[in-house]
């Protein structure tokens, strides 16, 4: 892992990733602000047919991926300090899109329960992504491999603490 410097001190370049209702938009969120940098939410980010597709119950799939990935990949590396962006990142194929534009990005993998990931989207009425999918995006994750700079998180615990748990990780694992 190879990290830049500013005059505020190291910049990172993270990616929280996770199937949908695995809390990455608040952990991104608490985990930019202890690394004092900026979040952005990989959602705002999809091209308006992507959230229609996902809206009416329709996977999305690799070609309708690809770009919004590329996006993610062009934000993080044009980005001139701490970004810190949730995206599903699903796949391999899909980390290794965002890592040719931003060849530093780590990756924070929040994982949990089937079950417990159902309850959290139950809860978030009005959201594009309808728990009907969370089957075929857990079917979809392909887990961060041994080569790959992250580190999985259970999401059991409460969202401050593995905001401030990951932290932690890149800031040891930068300095080394």
């Amino acid at each position: 892992m190879t990290t830049q410097m500013s005059g505020r001190g190291r910049i990172f370049r993270v990616v929280v990733m996770g199937v949908s209702g695995c809390g990455k938009s608040t952990v991104g969120k608490l985990l930019a602000d202890e690394l004092d940098g900026e979040f952005l939410d990989g959602d705002d980010l999809h091209p308006v047919a992507n959230i229609a597709k996902m809206a009416a119950g329709i996977p999305l799939d690799d070609a309708d991926r690809e770009p919004w990935l590329r996006e993610i990949g062009a934000r993080m590396a044009a980005a001139h300090g701490t970004m810190v962006i949730g995206s599903s990142a699903l796949r391999r194929k899909y980390r290794d899109l965002i890592r040719a534009a931003a060849p530093d990005t780590v990756f924070v993998h929040l994982h949990g329960s089937r079950e417990l990931l159902a309850e959290r989207m139950a809860g978030r009425p009005g959201h594009f992504m309808p728990p009907s999918l969370l089957d075929s995006q857990l079917a979809t994750l392909e887990p961060l491999e041994p080569d790959e700079d992250g580190k999985a998180f259970p999401i059991a615990q409460p969202a401050e603490l593995i905001a401030h748990d990951a932290a932690g990780w890149i800031k040891f694992a930068v300095c080394w």
